[in-house]
C-alpha cells in the first residue's frame, strides 16, 4: 500500500498514486526493514525536479517496476526541502563512494539504515538491472555488504576537526595583503573570461561566490575582479537562464553560454541573486538592466510565487504538461502572431529562427549584447508575457538600495517569526526562541540553516526599519541555537537540533555551493548580530570559527567563499553610525546613500532605545556619531560632517 496521501509535502504527493509502496520516512518503515530483513530503497528528489519526473514516469509508475520493488523493498520516499538532514547524510554518502551527487538520489540501505550502494537517475532497464544486483548482493553476499554499510557510516561519523586537522589551525582572523593576492590568484584561475562565470558545464550562478569577489574587489581596488563580476551578472541577465518576460532566474544553465537553462525556478537562489545584483548596482554602470532584471524579479515573487497572507513558494516547476520548458519557449510563428510588424526587431536581437535556436522548432529568449532600442523590446516582452499567462493561469536589499516600500518585505519576514517559531524558557531560565521547519507543523524542528537565515533577515529588518523588536528576535534565536546546535568541542554547529530525530549521522555543514554552507551563514549572523546588541561573545565564536576554515579558503576559495567574505568583513574596520533625533531616518538614508562599506552598521532611534550603543547619545536634535574598531567620534550634525568621518 502507497502511504504518502496524508503527507503534506508537495513532492511525496506527487508519487501518492505510484503502484510502488512507497513509506514517507517514519519509524514504521525502518522498524518493518527490520521485520522482514528487506533493504531500503531510499529515493529522495523534490517538487521542480524535472528528472525526478522522469524517474517516476518511466519507473515508479511502471507496474512491472512497481512489483519488484514491493516484493524485495521497502521503499522509502523522501522531500529533500523537508528532510535537508536526511539528504545531507545520504547525498555525502553517495559522494564517499565515488559517484558525483544530484537528484533523484537513490540510495540502498541495510535494515539498519547504514547505505552501501547508491546513484542517481537510472532509466527503467538499468534501475530494473541494479535493483536485481543489490537483491542477489544483500541476500548472498551479506557480510561483505554490512562491512560496506559500516563502512560509510564509520566515514559519516569522523569529525571535522580530525578530517581538515582544525586542530592546527592559528588564532590570526585577518588576512595579509599577500593573502589577499592569493585568494583573488586562486578564484580568478577558473574565470571564464569568455561567456563568464566560472570555466565549467552546467553553469549555476553561484551568487555567493560573485558576491564575494565583489566584495574582494571593493576592498583591495582589482579592477580585473570588479570587470568580471560585472560581466558574469550582465550575462546571467542577458542570457536564458534568466526569464525576460515574467523575471526570474532558473537554476543553471545546461550549456556554457548561459543560453539554455534547466527550466525549474528556484527561491533560494533568486532570493540572493536579487540582494547581489542590488549591491553590485550601486555602483554599476549596467545599473539599468540590473534593475530591470530586479524589478522583473520582484514582480515575479509578488505575482507567481506570493501565498497572500503568508510566505512565498519555494519552487517553480520546469515541466509544463508534461514537457520540460514548454511554459517558456517560442516558434517564430508564434511571435509573428503576437506582435506582427515589430517581430523583425524582435526576431534580430533575439536569433528567432524558423527551425528554433533550441530544439523541436523552439526559440529560447536569449540575447548577446544589450539591445539599442530596449524600450521597443519592453513593450515586446509585455505583449508576449500578456500571451504566456494565458498558457497557464533578496527583497530587503532591494528596499535599501533602491529606498523603496519594505511592506511586502516586512509581511514575509512578520509571516516567519510568527507562523514558524516559538518561544520557550532557555536553561539559564531567558526566553530563547526555537524555529520549526515548516508552516502549520511541528513535527520537524529548524535546521541550522533556517535559524541563521532567520536571524539575518531579522537584522536586515532592523536595518531597514530601525525597529528594534527584530533585533530582540534575532537574539532570542541565538540564545536556542547556541543550546541545542553548538558543539564547544569543534567550535562548530551541527545542522540538526539535538531535539531533531537521530539519524546514523550527526552533521556539520561547511562548504558553501549555490546555498552557502549552514556554518559560514551562522558565523556572519553571529559576528553581525554580536555587534548590533553589543554582545562580543558571539563576535569571539565568529572570529574562532574563521580562523579554523582560513588555511581552507587559501586553497579552494570557490567553495568557501562565504566563509571568504566573512574573512573580508573581519579585515575591513568595524564602523558604526549612530543617528538620533527627530529626522534620523533622513540623515541615515542620505549617509547611505553616500557612503557604507559591507561592514557597516548602521543604528537610528528619535528619542529612545533599549540598545546600549545609544546610552548618551540623545540630545533633542537630529546627530550623528560614528564608531570606528570600538572608538567613537564627536557629535556631528550634517551629512558632509558624517561622511568626511566615516571617509577618514
Amino acid at each position: 500500500m502507497n502511504r504518502l496521501k496524508d503527507e503534506s509535502s508537495p513532492y511525496l504527493l506527487q508519487h501518492k498514486n505510484n503502484p510502488v509502496n512507497w513509506f514517507p520516512w517514519t519509524d514504521e518503515a525502518l522498524k518493518l526493514a527490520k521485520t522482514e530483513d528487506k533493504p531500503i530503497i531510499l529515493s529522495i528528489g523534490y517538487s521542480a525536479c524535472h528528472w525526478c519526473h522522469v524517474m517516476e514516469h518511466e519507473s515508479f509508475e511502471d507496474i512491472e517496476v512497481a512489483e519488484y520493488m514491493n516484493e524485495n523493498f521497502v521503499s522509502i520516499k523522501v522531500d529533500r526541502e523537508e528532510r535537508p538532514d536526511i539528504d545531507q547524510i545520504y547525498m555525502e554518502a553517495l559522494q564517499n563512494m565515488g559517484v558525483r551527487g544530484g537528484w533523484p538520489l537513490n540510495v540502498f540501505l541495510l535494515p539498519t539504515g547504514e547505505p552501501f550502494y547508491g546513484g542517481t537517475y537510472f532509466p527503467k532497464e538499468k534501475w530494473l538491472n541494479v535493483m536485481s544486483g543489490i537483491t542477489q548482493v544483500f541476500f548472498e553476499r551479506r557480510e561483505e555488504v554490512m562491512v560496506s554499510g559500516r563502512g560509510f557510516a564509520k566515514s559519516l561519523n569522523t569529525k571535522d576537526s580530525e578530517r581538515y586537522n582544525f586542530g592546527k589551525t592559528s588564532d590570526n582572523i585577518f588576512y595579509t595583503k599577500e593573502e589577499l593576492e592569493i585568494l583573488a590568484e586562486k578564484i580568478s584561475k577558473d574565470f571564464d573570461t569568455q561567456d563568464g562565470g566560472m570555466n565549467r558545464v552546467p553553469k549555476f550562478p553561484m551568487p555567493s561566490i560573485w558576491n564575494m569577489v565583489h566584495h574582494l574587489a571593493e576592498l583591495t581596488g582589482n579592477p580585473y575582479l570588479k570587470e568580471h563580476v560585472e560581466f558574469t551578472l550582465g550575462r546571467m541577465v542577458l542570457g536564458g537562464i534568466f526569464d525576460h518576460l515574467g523575471g526570474g532566474w532558473t537554476r543553471y544553465s545546461t550549456d556554457g553560454y548561459w543560453k539554455v537553462p534547466h527550466f525549474e525556478k528556484m527561491l533560494y537562489d533568486n532570493g540572493q541573486l536579487m540582494s547581489l545584483y542590488s549591491k553590485v548596482s550601486k555602483k554599476s554602470e549596467s545599473r539599468d538592466l540590473f534593475r530591470w532584471a530586479i524589478d522583473l524579479t520582484y514582480s515575479w515573487l509578488q505575482t507567481d510565487m506570493n501565498q497572500a497572507g503568508g510566505g512565498i513558494y519555494s519552487a517553480q516547476d520546469a515541466d509544463s504538461e508534461g514537457e520540460e520548458g514548454k511554459f517558456y519557449v517560442w516558434t517564430k510563428a508564434e511571435i509573428e502572431d503576437i506582435l506582427g510588424e515589430e517581430a523583425s526587431l524582435f526576431y534580430n536581437e533575439y536569433a528567432i529562427i524558423d527551425q528554433g535556436n533550441w530544439e523541436h522548432g523552439n526559440n529560447i529568449l536569449h540575447l548577446e549584447h544589450f539591445p539599442l532600442e530596449w524600450d521597443k523590446i519592453k513593450e515586446s516582452h509585455q505583449k508576449l508575457l500578456e500571451t504566456r499567462k494565458k498558457r497557464i493561469s533578496g527583497l530587503i536589499e532591494r528596499a535599501k538600495t533602491f529606498e523603496e516600500n519594505f511592506d511586502f518585505a516586512k509581511e514575509k519576514l512578520d509571516f516567519l517569526n510568527n507562523q514558524l517559531t516559538a518561544i520557550y524558557k532557555n536553561e539559564d531560565g531567558d526566553e530563547a526562541r526555537g524555529v520549526f521547519h515548516q508552516v502549520g507543523s511541528r513535527k520537524i524542528l529548524g535546521f541550522l540553516d533556517d535559524y541563521a537565515a532567520l536571524i539575518q533577515a531579522n537584522m536586515d529588518g532592523y536595518s531597514v526599519s530601525f525597529e528594534e523588536n527584530y533585533l530582540k528576535i534575532a537574539q532570542q534565536l541565538a540564545k536556542y541555537l547556541m543550546a541545542n546546535f553548538y558543539d564547544p568541542e569543534e567550535g562548530l554547529f551541527y545542522f540538526t537540533d539535538r531535539e531533531s530525530e537521530k539519524l546514523i549521522a550527526r552533521k556539520k555543514e561547511l562548504f558553501d555551493n549555490v546555498i552557502p554552507a549552514s556554518n559560514s551563514m551562522m558565523a556572519k549572523s553571529l559576528y553581525f548580530l554580536g555587534r548590533y546588541i553589543d554582545k562580543l561573545e558571539y563576535v569571539t565564536i565568529a572570529q574562532k570559527m574563521f580562523a579554523k576554515m582560513k588555511p581552507l579558503t587559501l586553497q579552494d576559495p570557490q567553495w568557501l567563499s562565504n566563509w571568504v567574505d566573512l574573512g573580508l568583513l573581519l579585515h575591513e574596520k568595524q564602523v558604526e553610525v549612530v543617528i538620533t533625533g527627530p529626522d534620523y531616518n533622513l540623515l541615515l538614508s542620505q549617509v547611505r546613500k553616500i557612503n557604507s562599506s559591507a561592514s557597516t552598521l548602521f543604528f537610528g532611534a528619535e528619542k529612545e532605545s533599549t540598545l546600549s550603543i545609544f546610552q548618551g547619545r540623545f540630545i533633542n536634535k537630529t546627530a550623528a556619531f560614528i564608531c570606528v574598531d570600538n572608538v567613537c567620534s564627536l557629535t556631528v550634525f550634517s551629512v558632509e560632517e558624517t561622511v568626511n568621518l566615516l571617509n577618514m
